[in-house]
């Protein structure tokens, strides 16, 4: 099905559909109140569901540092100099002004889970009925020898898109002629599986055009990664030469980073870099943490609602959590996002709540008009967020296929950032 800006709209709406909010339950204070942390693919689209299906009978809260929020997904097309940085960026002011939003521009620092209350940096103490955590992804400490977060503007990381995803372009067109790029790619499971590999891709078509004698390596620490036949016959085809990719059956797991020197030393030896994007391993936003509700590095969740597994009265969704067979992607996180909405306003005003079903598909570009995607869709059971059934482009498909590919992704993409932001 060829997706555009209205059908994903459409789509959406239909697997959470709603009914007029007729009471509230437990709620001495008047409106139940709900209150969202971080504004990307999962939180801004609950609280916009949450706003707009219950007619105003929720009180909602978003609580975003950021004013401006620029996606992850598509970041990489900013690379590669098919997107503007612009064009990556959005606001919270619809989510405000239409949807009655209380939208706060702060830091969540502390959850109370015995008094229902969220504390943010410029003082506040927010009481709630629920609780949301969208809080993306934080780093693990010590991931790679020789990184640490404040290394991060002589090797960025930029898989928190912004300021570091144009860091880490302008670094890489400030390549010497015929110099190396260096990408330290992350253990499962991360933020977007074919998020590094597209961005290598992005960063070849970029070097291609500007400086054809540049190398690029790749340190991966897995065996196998998404999509990897679809984008190893693309690199063959379009990057001849320039990429290679050392394994964990040649080093790829045993890598450490020198910030100062700028060299990355694979299994012992030692490579002079002139720009490197060091990807380390990843784990829940730290509020999760604070809250007391992860386990290992990530938010243990049930499938039917994304409640936690630890305190019925927070929800976690997106790249946080735990949740079963769910790629951590923007879709993803938009998906379940509907279905936490949907319950979370059921139990709070008895409307109607929905089966849980879920859906993912991941767009990449490998270079002009080669979209390639991967996806599925998922159902809720017992145990976790189950894969039902999947799907994956072919190698060897016509440019007629991978352009409309291509064309799909920028219509999904229309459609997510007005499904999100109104």
């Amino acid at each position: 099905m060829k997706l555009n800006r209205r059908a994903f709209i459409g789509t959406a709406a239909a697997g959470a559909a709603t009914l007029s909010a007729p009471m509230v339950m437990g709620a001495a204070h008047g409106k139940p109140r709900v209150v969202v942390v971080g504004g990307g693919a999962g939180g801004a689209t609950a609280a916009r569901y949450l706003a707009k299906d219950s007619n105003g009978e929720i009180d909602v809260t978003l609580i975003e540092p950021t004013r401006h929020y620029y996606t992850c997904f598509f970041s990489n097309l900013y690379i590669g100099g098919f997107r503007s940085i612009d064009s990556i960026g959005h606001s919270y002011g619809t989510l405000a002004s239409e949807y009655g939003i209380n939208v706060l521009h702060d830091w969540a620092t502390g959850v109370d889970r015995d008094a229902k209350t969220v504390s943010t940096a410029g003082g506040y103490t927010l009481p709630y009925d629920r609780l949301i955590l969208s809080p993306g992804i934080d780093f693990v400490d010590g991931a790679v020898p020789g990184w640490d977060i404040s290394a991060q503007d002589r090797m960025p990381h930029a898989y928190k898109a912004g300021s570091q995803t144009e860091l880490l372009k302008a670094q890489i067109e400030a390549m010497p002629e015929g110099g190396t790029y260096a990408m330290v790619a992350p253990p499962n499971p991360f933020r977007c599986p074919p998020g590094p590999y597209e961005r290598v891709s992005m960063v070849a078509h970029l070097l291609k055009q500007i400086n054809p004698t540049a190398k690029i390596l790749i340190a991966d620490p897995k065996q196998n990664f998404s999509k990897q036949a679809l984008f190893e016959e693309g690199w063959n085809r379009h990057y001849s030469g320039m990429i290679e990719r050392i394994g964990p059956d040649f080093g790829g797991g045993n890598v450490e980073v020198d910030p100062e020197a700028m060299t990355v030393t694979i299994d012992g030896s030692v490579t002079n870099v002139d720009a490197c994007n060091v990807i380390p391993a990843m784990k829940a936003g730290r509020i999760a943490d604070i809250a007391g509700i992860t386990e290992g590095n990530w938010a243990p969740v049930n499938a039917a609602d994304l409640s936690s597994k630890m305190d019925e009265n927070i929800h976690v969704l997106g790249d946080a959590c735990a949740q079963g067979d769910m790629p951590k992607s923007g879709f993803s996180a938009n998906s379940q996002a509907k279905v936490c909405a949907n319950a979370v306003r059921g139990a709070l005003t008895g409307s109607t709540v929905f089966p849980a079903r879920f859906a993912n598909t991941c767009w990449s570009l490998i270079d002009t008009d080669d979209g390639v995607k991967v996806g599925a869709t998922y159902e809720a059971t017992e145990e976790k967020i189950a894969k039902v059934d999947g799907f994956v482009s072919d190698t060897g498909e016509s440019a007629e296929v991978r352009a409309a590919t291509y064309q799909e992704s920028i219509g999904w993409y229309d459609g997510i950032t007005a499904d999100m932001f109104g």
